[in-house]
């Protein structure tokens, strides 16, 4: 049994969710200590509890201390993954998104098809917007051979929640390495302005006022406004940016007294500062790609603007289970992943 530390790093949630990953498909159990140590709030939040309660489903897992604001538990898979139809429920608003990404990796390797249906927070803060696990996370998966299709039926804001994700996962992925280190030339920007059960001028002005400061890359758009309801209230702008050999994804969303105006230019200027940089991948996709990519064959690099403290931790907790050599440049913004076998 391997066993973590909760308070490495950056001490969030991410280190349970990987673990949880590699641990399904290892067959590895794993106990963590000192969960979410790093947090004002330690232990399991509603979403953690959610993540655990659905990897140990897809592999029939025992565990121990699961259970909201527990810091401390144990993890061992009982059987090896099981494609399928799965639903789960996550409390309130808490992250529908990160519980996808818990189970999405091991039942892309699974013997079989699956679809997965998840409820709660799908534009929450502090998490992937349902937006980028779409347009941003699952097409740079699909680049490395693991087919999955993401669907938004409907919202979940702060605090009622009250959203749904679809996904469905082909299984039976052999994921190839990706070499990321140079990104091309722009393809396109697009996204979408988002107002729900709210006038249909707001996401018509963050889409506008997006459109007009973005102009200046002369790269084809696609901004569009959605109106939409749900049980929850909730507004923002969602962007993606594409170049032939690379992908970032920025999201704002909207606060009580904030212009819809200032909503996208905030979103766009985070666009813009990444363009200037000339990485391949945003600093939270090169976190998220770390993972798939240590499962990949062959060698994989990446260029990313910063190496947060979240990537650094995210490597300390993959070694831990997996025998791959991945390197971190901090001067030059590259992680290199080579597979041994």
């Amino acid at each position: 049994m391997i066993t973590l530390d909760g308070s490495w790093g950056e001490g969030g949630g991410q280190i349970v969710r990987t673990a949880l990953s590699l641990s399904v498909i290892s067959g590895t159990p794993f106990r963590i200590n000192n969960i979410r140590g790093g947090r004002s709030t330690p232990g399991l939040r509603a979403q953690h509890v959610t993540a655990i309660q659905a990897a140990a489903d897809i592999c029939r897992a025992q565990t121990e201390g699961v259970f909201v604001g527990s810091q401390a538990m144990t993890f061992t898979p009982g059987d090896t993954v099981q494609p399928g139809e799965y639903e789960w429920t996550v409390g309130t608003a808490g992250a529908a998104t990160l519980v996808i990404q818990t189970v999405l990796l091991p039942l892309a390797l699974a013997d079989g098809e699956s679809v997965i249906r998840v409820h709660g927070g799908t534009h929450v803060p502090n998490s992937p917007s349902g937006h980028y696990v779409r347009d941003v996370y699952a097409p740079m998966l699909l680049s490395a051979g693991i087919d999955v299709e993401v669907h938004m039926e409907t919202y979940g804001w702060l605090a009622q929640g009250g959203g749904t994700m679809c996904v469905y996962v082909a299984g039976n992925a052999q994921p190839t390495g990706l070499n990321l280190s140079r990104r091309g030339r722009i393809e396109r920007i697009y996204g979408t302005a988002v107002g729900c059960n709210l006038p249909s001028h707001i996401p018509q002005r963050m889409a506008n006022r997006a459109a007009n400061l973005l102009n200046i890359t002369d790269a084809p758009l696609d901004i569009r406004p959605c109106r939409t309801r749900s049980i929850s209230t909730g507004a923002g702008i969602f962007l993606t940016v594409e170049y032939t050999n690379g992908r970032g994804g920025f999201g704002v969303l909207g606060r009580k007294g904030m212009p819809s105006e200032e909503v996208a230019e905030e979103a766009v200027t985070a666009l813009l500062v990444f363009h200037d940089s000339g990485a391949a991948v945003d600093r939270h996709l090169a976190d998220q790609l770390v993972l798939p990519l240590v499962l990949a064959e062959g060698k994989s690099a990446l260029t990313t603007p910063e190496i947060t403290r979240h990537v650094r931790t995210n490597v300390q907790v993959i070694q831990a289970f997996v025998d791959r050599t991945i390197r971190v440049d901090e001067t030059q913004g590259l992680i290199t992943i080579n597979n041994h076998s």
